[in-house]
């Protein structure tokens, strides 16, 4: 099971996250390409919030789908194009992750592969 830091010599994280994270050399390994904001069907969601739901649910299919969950995930990366939607983010983020407190990095980015592509999430997990 993989270990989780947030050591109190460093300032705690402003969300739900982790600063490090162990994991044991013999354990299996998932990285998972960024994910986003299109349904099952191939469509993409409007809006912020709907791509980010879709993109963190394509996340987790991926996830569940290695025969892993969410205490595995141990790094996910976001994406975003907009700067003001840190808090709409955070929020379908928490909503996904349900509690789990992955290391997490967090960029605006000037664009992404398409350009109606407003947030692409890519992950680690790890399952001893």
């Amino acid at each position: 099971m993989p270990r989780f830091f947030n050591p109190s010599t460093v300032a705690a994280p402003a969300a739900r996250y982790s600063h490090g994270v162990e994991h044991g050399a013999g354990a299996r390994r998932l990285v998972i390409s960024g994910q986003v904001g299109t349904r099952p069907d191939g469509t993409l969601a409007e809006g912020f919030e709907a791509q980010a739901e879709a993109a963190w649910d394509n996340l987790v299919a991926v996830l569940r789908d290695a025969g892993m969950d969410l205490p595995d995930l141990v790094k996910t990366t976001i994406f975003v194009t907009a700067p003001d939607v840190l808090m709409a983010s955070r929020a379908v983020r928490e909503r996904k992750l349900q509690g789990a407190a992955p290391a997490s990095t967090y960029l605006q980015v000037a664009g992404l592969a398409r350009p109606d592509f407003l947030i692409e999430i890519e992950g680690e997990a790890v399952k001893e």
